[in-house]
C-alpha cells in the first residue's frame, strides 16, 4: 500500500462580479444587493461582500440577511469585535432582532465565545432549541422527509456534538463536574434520536467511549461510523466535513484499524492535497504499521517494515514542507513530524524520489486490496 501522488492542479480565481452603478433615480432592489452579496461570499470576496451587505443595511437596517451577511464577512476579515456585534443584533434583546432569531447567529457566537463555556453552551442550546421548533414544523407540513429537513437534523446534531466537546475540553473545568459524563450521555442521545444513525454523532460516541477506557464499544460505533461512510462519493452532502473525517483518523489509528484510516486520508487528500494534517496522519499512520511490522516478523500485509518507514517518510516529509509553506499554526503536529522522521533517519528510512513512487492509475487498486481484512465486497473487518 503506497503512498497516493496527487498532480498538483492549478486553481482558477472566480470572476468577480461586476458592481453595478445604480443612477440616482434607479437604486438596485435589496433582493439583487442580497443576492450579489451571497455570490461574493461564496467566491471568499469577504471586502466586497461587506460593501454590499452595508449597501442593503443603508435600504433596509432591520434587514436579518444583510446582518449575518455582515457578520460572516467580518469574521473572515478577521474583525472578531465587529462580528460579535453583527450577530448580536439579531438576538434579543435588540428591538430590531427577528422573531424567532436565526439559530446561525447563535452558533457563530457560540464559537466566538470559546474562551467562556458557559457562554457557548448557551448559545448551542438556543441554537438547539430554534432548529428543533423548525423541525418540527417542517415535519407538521410536510408530513415527509425532505432535504430541508435532513439539513436541520445535521445542523441540530452538530450543535450537540459542539456541546459535548466543550464537556469533554480538559482545558475547561467542566469536565471536571460529577454531572459531566451524563450530560454528554444525554446530549449524545439526543443526537442520535433526532438523526439516528448519525455518524458525527456515532463518532463522538465513539470518542466518548475512549475516554471512558471503553475500546470494544468504540470500536462498534466506529464500525457502524465506516459502514455508513466507505460507499459515499468525495461530493456527497452526507460526507462529513474534513475536520471531522480527521477526527475519525485519530480514533482509527488508537485502535490501530490502520486500513479505514487510510483510505479516509485518501479522500482527503483527494479532495485537498494541501492539507498538511492529512498528510501528517498517513506519514504516522505508516509509521505504526511500520513498527507493527517490526514486532510480527518484519512484515505487515506482505510490505516490509522498511517499505512501509519509507512511505512514511514520504508522507511526513510533504506535510513538513506543507506546514512550512503555509506557516501553519500547530507547533506541537510539527515537532511530532521531526521527531517521527528523526526516528526514521536513525533507522537508515530515506524518503524516495518522487519518480518512484506509485502512478495514480494504480493507487485506488492498492488502497482497496493492500490489507487482508478488506474483503471483496469492500467491508473492514475491525475486529
Amino acid at each position: 500500500m503506497g503512498r497516493t501522488k496527487h498532480k498538483k492542479q492549478p486553481r482558477a480565481k472566480a470572476a468577480e462580479p461586476p458592481v453595478q452603478h445604480a443612477s440616482p433615480s434607479k437604486q438596485p432592489s435589496v433582493a439583487s444587493l442580497l443576492e450579489k452579496a451571497q455570490t461574493l461570499i461564496v467566491q471568499c470576496d469577504y471586502d466586497l461582500a461587506l460593501k454590499f451587505a452595508r449597501r442593503v443595511l443603508e435600504q433596509d437596517p432591520k434587514n436579518a440577511e444583510a446582518k449575518e451577511m455582515l457578520g460572516v464577512s467580518l469574521l473572515e476579515l478577521g474583525e472578531i469585535e465587529e462580528a460579535k456585534l453583527a450577530f448580536q443584533a439579531l438576538l434579543p434583546p435588540n428591538p430590531d432582532a427577528p422573531n424567532p432569531p436565526p439559530p446561525s447567529a447563535h452558533l457563530y457566537l457560540a464559537q466566538l465565545n470559546d474562551e467562556d463555556p458557559r457562554v457557548a453552551l448557551q448559545h448551542y442550546e438556543a441554537a438547539v432549541s430554534i432548529l428543533q421548533a423548525q423541525l418540527k414544523g417542517k415535519l407538521r407540513a410536510d408530513g415527509e422527509s425532505s432535504k430541508d429537513e435532513a439539513e436541520l437534523k445535521t445542523s441540530i446534531v452538530r450543535a450537540l456534538i459542539a456541546e459535548v466537546e466543550i464537556w469533554m475540553d480538559p482545558s475547561y473545568d467542566l469536565c471536571f463536574e460529577p454531572d459531566a459524563p451524563k450530560t454528554c450521555e444525554d446530549l449524545l442521545a439526543l443526537a442520535l434520536t433526532t438523526d439516528p444513525g448519525n455518524p458525527e454523532a456515532l463518532q463522538s460516541l465513539a470518542s466518548v467511549r475512549m475516554s471512558q477506557e471503553r475500546p470494544e464499544d468504540a470500536k462498534k460505533c466506529l464500525e457502524e461510523v465506516w459502514a455508513a461512510l466507505k460507499d459515499l462519493d468525495l461530493d456527497d452532502p452526507k460526507l462529513p466535513p474534513i475536520p471531522v473525517r480527521l477526527a475519525l483518523v485519530r480514533l482509527f489509528l488508537e485502535l490501530s484499524l490502520y486500513t479505514p484510516a487510510l483510505l479516509v486520508l485518501h479522500g482527503i487528500t483527494s479532495s485537498d492535497d494541501q492539507e498538511v494534517e492529512a498528510w501528517y496522519l498517513e506519514g504516522w499512520c505508516f509509521y505504526l504499521m511500520a513498527e507493527q511490522a517490526q514486532e510480527s516478523g518484519g512484515t505487515l500485509d506482505e510490505l516490509t517494515w522498511q517499505e512501509l518507514g519509507k512511505d512514511s517518510r514520504d508522507c511526513l516529509e510533504t506535510s513538513q514542507v506543507l506546514h512550512r509553506n503555509q506557516e501553519h499554526p500547530d507547533e506541537p503536529m510539527l515537532e511530532h513530524i521531526k521527531e517521527l522522521i528523526a526516528k526514521l533517519d536513525s533507522l537508515g528510512i530515506s524518503a524516495s524520489p518522487l519518480e518512484d513512487g506509485p502512478d495514480e492509475e494504480g493507487d485506488e487498486e492498492d488502497w482497496e486490496s493492500d490489507d487482508e481484512s478488506v474483503d471483496h465486497d469492500g467491508d473492514v473487518d475491525m475486529k
